[in-house]
Order: structure tokens, then C-alpha cells, then sequence
């Protein structure tokens, strides 16, 4: 008996505390849209925020980063832009940032990007962080809409942004958006006009992120030929004379600050790429041929750092990558990952 009530006081104070929990979030809706408001767990004095670039390569965030991200933020509301799902990023930012209030906005459509509830909430953002997901959706439902409009003013006012998987896909000045499906290394190499190659520009302007496009799970997925592809095709397309690219390991963050300099934390790798020269043959239903794509593995620690002004680092593992009607071969020193 004494056990029996026992467990129902248990079960009680843990019901009350979720009820508690949930109680705090505020859920709003309009068309195309859904905000879940979370109130700060320890407020603190609100400070203006200061611009870093978070790059996250997916699977799981990296706590020392997203503290530093928050720390930028100079308190005050953490918006999180996401297309699809709900709120599970409010919880995280809720534990490791407990002095920052957070605001997911699932943005469904072009209406809800153009909402003035949502374009609010933004312009009051300290913080804002772009979720993963499918990109696809950002860049066909947000551009040419406040919420791009507004993005682009906060970072230039200072506001620190970041970014997973999808979220980091667009922060480039290049994008791969993804727009009909995903894209291999095979596919890419084999064919580096294939109908899944759709790049796009300027979606997001950041200073220190200009002349380079990103990549995620880049390990993981094998991801640097397609990287490559990507690079070969936009200095094939006249986009740039000389692009750089950053991939960036699951688990791993680059963190860019307004120096210029990054800091890369985490469990895996940053490989930042560099091709200076327009391929041999890069065409249509042709397999590509690029040599000499110049390639630097910085692996994540405490001392890890590259310098985005000079695209140097001493803690850089350097490496070469060429691809031959399609085969990509690498240096001898590096990671055979493609």
C-alpha cells in the first residue's frame, strides 16, 4: 500500500512537471505558418548581439558551439527557421542557452514567409538559426519574401546566424538547393549538368561566406565529389573566377567570426576546398575532368582554427584531389572519402 502511493506521488509530480513544461510554450498559428515560443529558463540582461557564422555538418549539434552562438546572441529571442515538423530544436537551445527565450517558426509557404506575425518575430531576433531539413524548401518558399529580406538586414546589423545540414546548405553565397532531389558523388562526377545539379546564388549574404559554397554529412555521405562538381561547375558557368568550398564532417561545427577567423569543434572534420581554374571538360552528359582542386582537412579540437581571409591553417592536413573522366583520385596523405 505504502509503495502503491508512493509511485502515484512520483507519477503525480512528474505529470505536473511535464504539464508545467509544456505550459510554458505558446503555440500561435496563421496561414502557412507555426510559432512555438519558448520563454527563457534564467533571463538575463539583453545586450546587442554580434555576428558569428555557426556551420553545422548535421547529425547532432555541437554544445561548446551552440554556447558560443548564444553567447553572440547577447540574450534575447532565438529564432529557429524550419519548413516541416514542430518545435524539437526549442528544447536544446532551452538547456544550453537557458538565459536566451527561443521561437520556432515552421514556415510552410510563400503566405507564411510573408506574414506579418512571422516577420516580427524575426526582425526581434538576436539569434537566428536555420534548422535541417530539405533546403529545397527554403529557397523556393523564402526568397524574393520578408523572410529572406529580413535575414540579410539582421546579419548586417549583427545578428549571428546559424545553420545544419539543410541550414548550413544555404548559408554560402553558392547553393546547392536540391530543388528536384539530392545528388550523389557518382551521379555528380559522371555528369555534372545532370538534372539534380541545381545551384542557385545569393540566397543569403554574408560577408565572410562569399565566394564559397558548403556541404553536409560530408564524410559520411561521401560527399566531396559532388562538392567538387559543384565547384567545377561554377567556375565553368562564369559564377566566379575562383570558388571555394567547405564540407563539413556530422557532428563537426565551423564556427566564422566576423575577423574572419573560425574555430572548427566537434568530433570530425572541416575540409575546405579551393579550385582556382576552370576544368579540362566540364559539359553536359560528359563525365568531368578537373585536376588540382586544392583541398585542407582541419580536424575538429580546442586549437582547430582556419583563417578565412588567407584560406589558411596550421592545423591543416593538405591534400590534392583530381578527377579524370569522372574518377576522382586523391593525394596520397589525405581521406579517400568522396
Amino acid at each position: 500500500m505504502k509503495l502503491s502511493k508512493a509511485l502515484t506521488l512520483v507519477a503525480s509530480f512528474f505529470l505536473i512537471l511535464v504539464v508545467s513544461l509544456t505550459a510554458q510554450t505558446t503555440k500561435t498559428q496563421g496561414e502557412g505558418y507555426t510559432a512555438y515560443s519558448l520563454p527563457a529558463k534564467n533571463p538575463s540582461a539583453i545586450t546587442q548581439p554580434s555576428y558569428i557564422a555557426l556551420l553545422l555538418g548535421g547529425h547532432g549539434d555541437v554544445d561548446e558551439a551552440t554556447r558560443i552562438f548564444c553567447a553572440h546572441s547577447g540574450g534575447g529571442d532565438i529564432v529557429v527557421l524550419r519548413a516541416t515538423e514542430a518545435d524539437e530544436y526549442n528544447a536544446e537551445f532551452h538547456d544550453v542557452c537557458p538565459g536566451n527565450s527561443v521561437t520556432t517558426l515552421v514556415i510552410t509557404s510563400r503566405d507564411g514567409a510573408a506574414a506579418p506575425f512571422v516577420a516580427e518575430k524575426l526582425r526581434a531576433a538576436h539569434a537566428i538559426y536555420l534548422s535541417g531539413g530539405d533546403q529545397s524548401n527554403y529557397i523556393r518558399d523564402w526568397t524574393h519574401t520578408p523572410v529572406q529580406e529580413i535575414i540579410n538586414s539582421a546579419i548586417a546589423r549583427g545578428v549571428p546566424i546559424g545553420g545544419i545540414s539543410a541550414g548550413l546548405a544555404v548559408q554560402g553565397q553558392f547553393v546547392f538547393g536540391s530543388m528536384i532531389d539530392t545528388v550523389t558523388s557518382d551521379e555528380a562526377l559522371a555528369n555534372p549538368y545532370d538534372p539534380l545539379m541545381t545551384l542557385s546564388r545569393d540566397f543569403i549574404v554574408e560577408p565572410q561566406m562569399k565566394g564559397i559554397i558548403t556541404d553536409s554529412h560530408f564524410s559520411q555521405r561521401k560527399r566531396m565529389g559532388r562538392s567538387i562538381a559543384f565547384l567545377s561547375r561554377i567556375v565553368q558557368d562564369g559564377w566566379a573566377p575562383e570558388i571555394h568550398g567547405i564540407g563539413i564532417d556530422e557532428t563537426t561545427a565551423v564556427v566564422v567570426g566576423a575577423d574572419g577567423h573560425a574555430t572548427i569543434l566537434g568530433k570530425g572534420s572541416a575540409y575546405f576546398m579551393t579550385l582556382d581554374h576552370k576544368p579540362e571538360q566540364c559539359e553536359y552528359r560528359k563525365p568531368l575532368t578537373v585536376r588540382g582542386v586544392k583541398i585542407l582537412q582541419v580536424h575538429g579540437g580546442p586549437t582547430a582554427s582556419f583563417d578565412f581571409n588567407s584560406w589558411t591553417s596550421p592545423a591543416a592536413k593538405s591534400f590534392e584531389a583530381n578527377v579524370v573522366e569522372g574518377k576522382m583520385t586523391v593525394s596520397e596523405n589525405a581521406d579517400r572519402s568522396k
